[in-house]
């Protein structure tokens, strides 16, 4: 009998039998996919009516080519100063460069700043090639460095790792990004451009990727339907608040020149509702982990305090769940500081306010958008607590037996 009780307590991951909450479980997450799945395919768009054919880079007589540099002569253009709108410009040299292209060479000017942080011969660039309609002459305009190979050898290199160090996890993770930027590339993304409610899209595209990603990467079990339950709370909630912060700081979502080109070929989308569903999308990965983690938390202490209580095991992992919120407030803060130091800098190279500067729309909506995400998932690690308290194995009761020896024996479930 104890063989029997020490083997279901190691083996968590199913726990001891216990169909009956396994069917009931089983029927509520199909009800709740099925649900998403019809409401996705209610919101799909369709072809016609995606915005389409309005690249500016794909417009009569303008293509896009491929070309290495093959010579830089710096000249004196005058640069420095204010321009003619106001604002600084670099003050150094512009640039004359030859490429060869499959076409043959081709010649364009670099402005200062491009100049300035540095080409060289044998770069491999992008270029935009411009041949008006029925007229011979043809003219060229940097567009970028070619990065495709370094960006592939990245990614190669960290799927390898991941695969390496966590095995099947690893490759199933892996899947489950596929499958994320799949959802978002022909789903989320064409149905807002299309005029879907932006929120309703970001809630119904998360709550199928979040079933998909937890049930792929960590296996259908009693523990990640816990997690699953967890993120669901955390998504509807981040969902409410997002769209309530939004319209209470007057959050227009025009905050750089990005934003007014979208409006400009996307006039009817509400802008202020992408910025609500930017903070569904944003909050997934930090809501994924720590629901993942409380779940599993619970199970663990369970395998660890066989007869431990709801109340302590709930106890003992909010502790963990608190110091899991500290950790990931510190790396939302540092993710935003690194990728808005451009914007940083520029504020202290200007000596402006920080606190000023927080009220404008394009750092007010970055600071709405972290502190929105962060309650969401704050939240997010009692709700998962709770549940996985209450879906986990039950506690085990020890009970007198002849001899003075205890045995241990399962405490009814309403007891867990």
């Amino acid at each position: 009998m104890a063989h029997g009780h020490a083997h279901a307590i190691e083996d968590l991951d199913a726990g001891p039998p216990r169909k009956r909450l396994s069917a009931v479980l089983a029927v509520i997450v199909t009800i709740i996919t099925l649900l998403a799945l019809a409401a996705m395919v209610a919101l799909w768009p369709a072809a016609g009516d995606v915005p389409s054919d309005r690249n500016p880079l794909a417009g009569p007589g303008v293509t896009t080519v491929d070309a290495v540099v093959s010579s830089v002569e710096e000249f004196d253009c005058g640069s420095g100063g204010i321009g003619p709108d106001q604002l600084p410009t670099v003050d150094g040299n512009c640039a004359q460069v030859v490429a060869q292209t499959d076409a043959g060479p081709a010649e364009f000017t670099l402005d200062s700043a491009r100049t300035q942080a540095g080409i060289s011969e044998g770069d491999r660039i992008e270029l935009i090639r411009f041949q008006p309609e029925g007229e011979s002459e043809v003219s060229y305009e940097f567009l970028d460095f070619e990065r495709s190979t370094p960006l592939l050898l990245l990614t190669l290199i960290f799927a390898v790792l991941a695969i390496v160090v966590a095995r099947w996890r690893g490759l199933f993770a892996l899947l489950g990004v596929g499958i994320t930027l799949l959802a978002l590339m022909r789903f989320v993304l064409p149905a807002i451009l299309a005029g879907e409610p932006p929120l309703l899209v970001a809630v119904v595209g998360s709550t199928v990727i979040m079933i998909v990603l937890l049930y792929l990467a960590h296996g259908i079990s009693i523990r990640t339907t816990a997690a699953l339950f967890g993120t669901f709370f955390g998504i509807g909630f981040t969902a409410a608040v997002g769209a309530w912060a939004t319209d209470w700081a007057h959050l227009t979502g025009i905050a750089g020149e990005d934003d007014r080109t979208l409006v400009a070929t996307v006039p009817e989308l509400n802008m202020g509702a992408v910025v609500a569903a930017t903070m569904v999308i944003a909050g997934l990965g930090v809501l994924n982990d720590v629901t993942v983690t409380q779940a599993s938390a619970v199970w663990e202490m369970r395998a660890l305090r066989p007869t431990a209580r709801a109340a302590e095991l709930f106890a003992s992992a909010m502790r963990i769940g608190r110091d899991h919120i500290a950790s990931s407030v510190y790396t939302l803060v540092f993710a935003y500081a690194g990728a808005s130091m451009t914007i940083l800098l520029l504020i202290s190279a200007y000596q402006r306010d920080l606190g000023q500067m927080a009220t404008t729309e394009e750092i007010g909506q970055e600071i709405v958008r972290t502190l929105v995400g962060m309650i969401g998932f704050v939240l997010a690690v009692p709700m998962t607590t709770l549940c996985a308290v209450a879906l986990a194995p039950p506690a085990l009761d020890e009970e007198p037996q002849t001899g003075g020896q205890h045995r241990k024996r399962f405490v009814p479930s309403s007891d867990a």
